[in-house]
């Protein structure tokens, strides 16, 4: 039995959904942060189930995918980092309540 493309767009689909709804439906930064990742982590599937399917003599998927795991990465760092600036300011790492920069 082998696993076809639309299989893999499936998951894809359903693990972006999945982070989409943790990422509005969260209150904590940490797993809004985590929600994103898995969003990134569902395109890269998808880049690469696609470049697999389509064309697998080309490398593009690959490419993409790197390409995005870095941004992802950088993503992450620079949540991280302002998510210990606004804990250290606000003693709360919850969205509801930081408030500081209404208007």
């Amino acid at each position: 039995m082998q696993v076809g493309l639309e299989a893999f767009l499936l998951l894809s689909a359903a693990l972006f959904a999945i982070g989409l709804y943790g990422a509005i439906s969260k209150k904590s930064t940490i797993a809004i942060l985590m929600s994103l990742e898995i969003m990134s982590i569902a395109i890269s599937l998808n880049l690469v189930a696609i470049n697999r399917f389509v064309t697998p003599s080309e490398m593009t998927g690959w490419f993409f995918t790197v390409f995005t795991m870095v941004t992802s990465a950088a993503e992450v760092g620079i949540g991280l980092g302002m998510l210990i600036a606004i804990y250290r300011r606000a003693h709360t790492s919850e969205v509801s309540d930081l408030d500081g920069m209404k208007g």
